[in-house]
């Protein structure tokens, strides 16, 4: 206790707490709109215990990996080398590599992933054509929510991973990272229902998620192969994308209501 103590008297471990609360509720974007993508694909009742579950889920991932730092730093020696490399950039850096840890094969598979379920979402809202399945509405519920859960495991994973990694990048103390978590999944299910409503209230913003989560796979696979996109220039361009979407639901909700009045 005393150590925490001492801890929390020093200013910059303030900063890096702030800091890293920060960066950990950024990169927890990503994670929660594949789960509020997904559980509104649910039946309305199962929904909100999909969310639950879900970033339940992603909290015990990211303080299991938390207590296996040791281990997970392992993870980014390299496993194998295919011997390619990109032209070196203006920093001396190649532009991509093929040295591969398990933490690029881990993004390499989770971008790929983000990829294919973003495209056949995307099919699935502009094609126009009905689907009959025949099977009975229970059994199909079940079965869809088991694999929701499923799906966002294997997201979890990939995004738990990416944000533990960040934070041993910028503390190495164990507390800091414990409580920036906490923090960061707090907010994340502070948020999940209101996100998730939002979406489900406004068909055109699913279309602008799935292509959020495009982006993503591709700057994970990006990341895989030594890549490194800036984050800012993501974030930067969802919001800028997010800012024009909200201006498309106010002129629409303006002439409704000139057109009701």
């Amino acid at each position: 206790m005393e150590s925490l103590f001492a801890l929390f008297s020093d200013p910059a471990a303030w900063a890096a707490l702030a800091a890293l609360v920060v960066m950990e509720v950024v990169l927890g974007i990503d994670n929660l709109v594949f789960i509020s993508i997904l559980s509104n694909k649910l039946p309305e009742e199962q929904r909100a215990k999909a969310r639950r579950v879900g970033i339940g889920l992603a909290l015990v991932m990211r303080l299991v990996l938390l207590s296996m730092i040791a281990w997970l730093v392992g993870l980014t020696a390299v496993v194998f080398d295919l011997g390619l490399t990109g032209p070196l950039n203006d920093y001396g850096q190649p532009a991509f590599e093929t040295a591969f840890s398990w933490r690029d094969l881990i993004l390499v598979a989770g971008g790929l992933f983000l990829i294919w379920k973003a495209t056949k979402e995307i099919h699935h809202n502009v094609d126009a054509t009905p689907s009959d399945d025949l099977l009975d509405k229970k059994q199909v519920a079940a079965v869809t929510f088991g694999s929701a859960i499923v799906q966002i495991i294997l997201l979890d994973m990939v995004f738990s991973i990416d944000s533990i990694l960040t934070a041993v990048g910028m503390t190495d103390n164990l507390a800091v990272m414990v409580i920036a978590v906490l923090v960061a999944v707090g907010a994340m299910v502070l948020a999940a229902d209101p996100l998730a409503n939002f979406i489900a209230r406004n068909p055109t913003v699913v279309m602008l998620a799935l292509g959020f989560l495009l982006m993503i796979g591709v700057v994970l696979i990006a990341d895989g192969f030594g890549v490194h996109v800036p984050k800012g220039y993501i974030y930067a361009a969802m919001g800028f994308s997010v800012l024009v979407e909200a201006l498309n639901i106010m002129s629409r909700r303006a002439q409704q209501r000139k057109k009701a009045g």
